[in-house]
């Protein structure tokens, strides 16, 4: 990062504090995610059947669940795992729908069509819906989450990329690139592509949110991570059914915990637009 990309970095977090307090806050959640398993108070997976459905307290910072689990530690070790999920599958579907995306923008042609039509079938499905229809097909374990969370997050990608693309394919400095020699292959790798990803990396903060979210769905109807694996959507699915009896917290805590991870990430792509806008420069 240069100085003058730093200092105007500094410039929109002063000028918009929610974004600065966002960015915080995503920086301490993966810093919770790292660090989670040596800092927990209790063993997230061990029962106490004497200890359950109890209150928050000095002992059990968010109470505790009907199998006496430590709901704040069960908290902490989910956090990893959602990230974990929702990191792999953006980086995955980033990385995958920026190539092919470029490639079309670039090349247009069949490819292109053909390509369009395919983000539009995908674009047709509700996307959660077709997550749900993947992962029971190829069975509820981690790795398939991934992928089909990657695979509904990928026309995104594709038309933002392909967009772009097209609109650079003809400048002066792409014509030069191919006048000195370089290879359709080299000019959208080396000149193309690491122009248009600032410009993605703002989708990358929103898909984020939205693949924890659909982690966390896919969990809570029994199609994601597995119990007892400590996972936010399992968490609230377990406590629902406590709810009419009082037991706010096993719902709450997950529940918040879900709901300020993905507001962070959101308002944290406001802050990364304005910083990566040239308008927002001058």
């Amino acid at each position: 990062m240069t100085s003058a990309t730093l200092r105007h970095t500094v410039w929109v977090l002063r000028g918009n504090p929610v974004t600065a307090v966002a960015a915080g806050g995503a920086f301490v959640l993966c810093l919770v995610a790292l660090i989670g398993p040596w800092i927990v108070p209790h063993d997230p997976i061990a029962s106490n059947v004497a200890n359950a459905l109890k209150p928050p307290s000095a002992q059990n910072w968010a109470g505790t669940d009907q199998l006496g689990r430590d709901v704040f530690s069960r908290l902490v070790i989910a956090a990893r795992l959602d990230l974990a999920i929702a990191a792999s599958a953006v980086t995955l579907s980033f990385a995958v729908g920026a190539v092919i995306g470029a490639v079309c923008g670039y090349l247009g042609g069949r490819l292109d069509r053909y390509v369009g039509r395919f983000v539009d079938i995908l674009m047709a499905f509700p996307l959660f819906v077709l997550a749900m229809a993947m992962v029971a097909a190829l069975g509820n374990r981690v790795e398939n989450i991934v992928i089909a969370t990657a695979i509904i997050n990928l026309p995104f990608y594709i038309r933002f990329a392909r967009a772009e693309v097209n609109v650079r394919r003809n400048a002066g400095w792409v014509e030069a690139a191919r006048a000195c020699g370089d290879s359709h292959l080299s000019v959208i790798l080396r000149f193309l592509l690491p122009n248009v990803l600032p410009a993605m990396a703002v989708q990358v903060s929103l898909n984020l949110g939205w693949a924890i979210l659909n982690a966390a769905g896919l969990s809570f109807i029994g199609l994601g991570v597995k119990p007892p694996t400590p996972e936010w959507g399992i968490m609230v699915a377990e406590g629902a059914r406590f709810i009419a009896t009082g037991k706010w917290w096993l719902v709450a805590f997950p529940g918040l915990a879900l709901m300020l991870t993905v507001l962070c990430f959101n308002l944290l792509g406001d802050g990364l637009r304005d910083i990566l806008d040239p308008r927002m420069r001058t």
